[in-house]
């Protein structure tokens, strides 16, 4: 069975389009994660088994590239809130310097990591993709993303190790 991706998109561009706004709210996310969405279901379009139809297939992959891309800005604003408002009541002010320490000299580790450790460490933990995700981007297995991030953690670890 040969499917017309083309066709594809022009039919149920809008559906997901309007899916992901009433979602969001947000007319530029839905916009993105609507692309996001027709990027990924080219890719794995080979997978489609035909359970369910078409619309609902692309409609339940927008979703968790909404709910992924939601849970990635709430942790970021959390960080970047927590490190702009400084030390909490509950938190000593040498507390938080030492916190703050221990990120950047993760940081620095990871900068010093050689690929491919630095992009799967930084795929699996800043950008919270699974290992299956990351094993696709590489082309490669998930026993190889969890390994490779496996020795990558192994290798910062012993970077700061006082």
């Amino acid at each position: 069975m040969k499917i017309d991706f083309e066709d594809i998109y022009d039919r149920f561009f809008k559906d997901v389009y309007f899916f992901v706004l009433t979602m969001s709210g947000n007319p530029a996310v839905a916009e993105d994660i609507t692309q996001e969405t027709f990027f990924k279901a080219l890719k794995e379009i080979k997978h489609f088994k035909g359970d369910c139809s078409v619309k609902t297939w692309l409609c339940q992959i927008a979703k968790n590239l909404y709910i992924d891309d939601a849970r990635r800005k709430k942790r970021f604003r959390s960080v970047e809130e927590k490190l702009a408002d400084g030390p909490s009541k509950a938190e000593d002010a040498e507390s938080f310097v030492v916190r703050r320490e221990e990120v950047i000299s993760i940081y620095k580790a990871l900068h010093c990591l050689e690929e491919p450790y630095k992009e799967v460490f930084s795929l699996r933990t800043l950008g919270e993709l699974s290992f299956r995700e990351i094993a696709d981007i590489f082309e490669k297995s998930e026993s190889w993303a969890r390994v490779t991030y496996h020795r990558a953690k192994l290798q910062i670890r012993s970077m700061i190790k006082p």
